[in-house]
């Protein structure tokens, strides 16, 4: 290997990566002395949530809430609009998961207390509705130096854009360039302690029941207003930290948000060492003295570098070492779940995924011999996808519909399993029974919101409805009933049109018909007739404004002498037209308009592209919102 003339010593990441390479063999011989906690279950969580304005938009402002809290349980998470709780552990009997649900409510009304004196509200969501690609900006990003070297290395890493494709009921096709995509997900992720002796067996079962507990748990839909997944938050994720380049991308290697692509076979050490080879060191920190000096002098390593490298590599059921009174254990978190949409439905989902955890091994044994690998993975899928009403293959060799699943074969052992840890039977039927109800209702967060966008068709702007159903949203987290009690989001006629109007991007048309330059007029006018509009942009291949026709050129064209042949656009078109920004105010729009004698504004980002238009017509239904809803208050006071 060629030397760089760096001493290890002096350069971090080698540095780094010793530590790491010490801390594997640390683990290995932990293993193999039997040091880890023997017998002793024990459940946690970590709840994330979205601080939000009263608009419903993401309010960048968690340091400001933190500031207002006296609590080591709440800390930063990437996105200024985010938060992380993390729930005290508990051993797995009794009453435990009750204590959970209400632990985690306490908790959420602190930190909505301190966020309330800002104006700010809670919510639990797996991805915000309302969330617009300008909200994800660097400067929505947590000034904490990780982060930002997060950030950095992996665009280094990546060599250009993150490109998102996301095929559902509608397609989202964009691209960005920083990982701020990362901080719109969302999820309530929870713990169990294994024995290290029983890691593997138990570890490949929590692969197995991923996919039929996320099917029963969706709560993610939609993403910058586009319907997606049910739980679109499994490619988004994958999708906004992947590092890889294209050449890596076509060699097939596996992107840093992972399945996995085998059962395990022996121990923890497996994915470790796994992990360890294929995702390079990202982030060099300060480990303190080597763990395998440690281990001579008799201590328990914290084995710092191998847990900061597995904080980068996110497995939807991660692997976790820690230690606890100088004692070692380990611990599966499963971080597929999302948040929301309520405490007690997080808690149900939670109930489902340990239950099955203590019944399906004596169910089937090693699941490893009875499912094949592809297909659990290819399930998660299908979950996330399609929800309840997704098709699995199952352990008994044949399709179910997730429903049927979870109904006659899953629900039915989850209870076996938590009776069987001696949990509170009262404590059993709150939770399996909000499942139970959910499964057969079908109406999961994701299908409550699906179904309100589609109850309120195409009534209102989309702003409107996206701001409406998570409005809805909040309301019914507040009243606590778990989602499949939930009345639809209906689109109400008192809205705050003052308020809900601010800035252009709230109110510009974004379903535009455009035509190329080199585009006869004719087709120009007749999307005028056709779609009764009097403007159409004119951009280039890549989506950038060039040109405006409106109804005042093709009225000068009816002038032309015939024997000039057919027009291009190119050759009537406005050219530079009036621009502006989606956070220009409404104000500052129409004093546009007023002083340049336009009676629209095409709104365009700051490399030039095409996002929406805005026009006299759409300030006109603003006003008379307005003066309506003026007249009505007026009435009742």
């Amino acid at each position: 290997m060629a030397n760089d003339g760096l001493d290890s010593h002096w350069h971090p990441l080698r540095a780094f990566t010793k530590a790491l390479l010490d801390d594997l063999e640390a683990l290995q011989i932990l293993l193999r002395s039997g040091r880890f906690e023997h017998g002793r279950c024990r459940i946690g969580a970590e709840q994330e949530l979205f601080l939000v304005d009263r608009r419903m938009q993401p309010a960048m402002a968690s340091l400001q809430v933190l500031e207002k809290l006296d609590s080591e349980q709440v800390v930063t998470e990437l996105g200024l609009f985010n938060l992380e709780i993390n729930l005290s552990p508990l051993d797995f009997d009794g009453d435990c998961l009750s204590r959970m649900e209400r632990e985690a409510e306490d908790l959420l009304a602190e930190v909505s207390r301190a966020a309330r004196t800002l104006g700010i509200r809670v919510l639990l969501t797996g991805i915000l509705p309302t969330l617009r690609k300008r909200d994800l900006t660097l400067d929505a990003m947590t000034p904490n130096p990780r982060y930002r070297e997060l950030n950095r290395a992996t665009v280094e890493a990546r060599g250009g854009s993150f490109r998102m494709n996301i095929k559902g009921l509608d397609d989202l096709s964009v691209t960005h360039d920083n990982v701020m995509f990362e901080a719109c997900n969302t999820s309530f992720q929870i713990h169990l302690q294994v024995d290290a002796d029983q890691f593997a067996p138990l570890y490949n079962m929590a692969q197995a029941i991923t996919a039929p507990c996320i099917a029963a748990a969706t709560n993610s839909p939609v993403f910058l207003q586009h319907r997606l997944w049910h739980e679109t938050r499994l490619a988004l994720f994958q999708q906004s930290v992947d590092s890889r380049s294209d050449f890596h991308q076509a060699r097939q290697t596996p992107p840093r948000v992972v399945f996995g692509d085998r059962w395990i076979r022996e121990s923890v050490h497996e994915i470790f060492r796994d992990d360890i080879a294929r995702f390079r060191v990202f982030i060099a920190r300060d480990t303190g003295p080597s763990s395998l000096e440690l281990m001579r002098e008799g201590q328990v390593p914290p084995l710092k570098a191998l847990c900061a490298h597995n904080g980068t590599v996110y497995r939807w059921n991660r692997p976790c070492y820690g230690l606890k009174d100088g004692v070692p254990h380990l611990r599966i978190e499963h971080r597929a779940l999302p948040a929301g949409p309520t405490v007690l439905d997080q808690v149900a989902n939670a109930a489902f995924f340990y239950g099955l955890m203590m019944a399906l091994p004596k169910e089937y044994g090693n699941i490893a011999d009875n499912l094949a690998f592809d297909d659990a993975k290819m399930n998660v899928t299908a979950a996330a996808r399609y929800g309840l009403e997704a098709q699995l293959r199952w352990a008994d060799g044949r399709k179910h519909t997730a429903s049927e699943l979870v109904l006659n074969h899953l629900l039915p052992l989850a209870r076996e399993g938590l009776q069987a840890k001696e949990l509170r039977n009262s404590d059993i039927d709150r939770y399996l029974g909000t499942i139970e109800e959910r499964v057969r209702s079908g109406r999961t967060g994701s299908q409550w919101l699906l179904d309100s966008l589609g109850h309120m068709g195409d009534r209102g702007r989309p702003e409107e409805r996206y701001r409406t159903v998570t409005s809805a949203m909040y309301e019914r987290f507040l009243e606590g009933a778990p989602v499949h009690r939930w009345p639809l989001a209906e689109l109400e006629d008192d809205w705050d049109w003052l308020d809900g109007y601010k800035t252009v991007d709230q109110m510009m048309v974004t379903d535009m018909f455009t035509v190329r330059q080199g585009d006869l007029v004719d087709l120009a006018a007749n999307l005028m007739d056709w779609e009764r509009i009097r403007h159409v942009p004119v951009e280039d291949r890549d989506g950038k404004l060039v040109g405006l026709v409106t109804n005042r050129q093709l009225l000068r064209l009816v002038s032309r002498p015939r024997s000039e042949g057919p027009a291009a656009v190119e050759e009537i078109m406005v050219r530079n037209p009036i621009t502006i920004l989606p956070d220009t105010t409404t104000v500052e729009a129409i004093q546009s308009m007023r002083r340049n004698k336009v009676s629209c504004l095409p709104v365009v980002d700051s490399d030039g592209k095409l996002m929406g238009m805005v026009s006299e017509r759409d300030f006109v239904h603003l006003t008379a919102k307005l003066l309506d809803q003026m007249l009505k208050h007026a009435e009742q006071t």
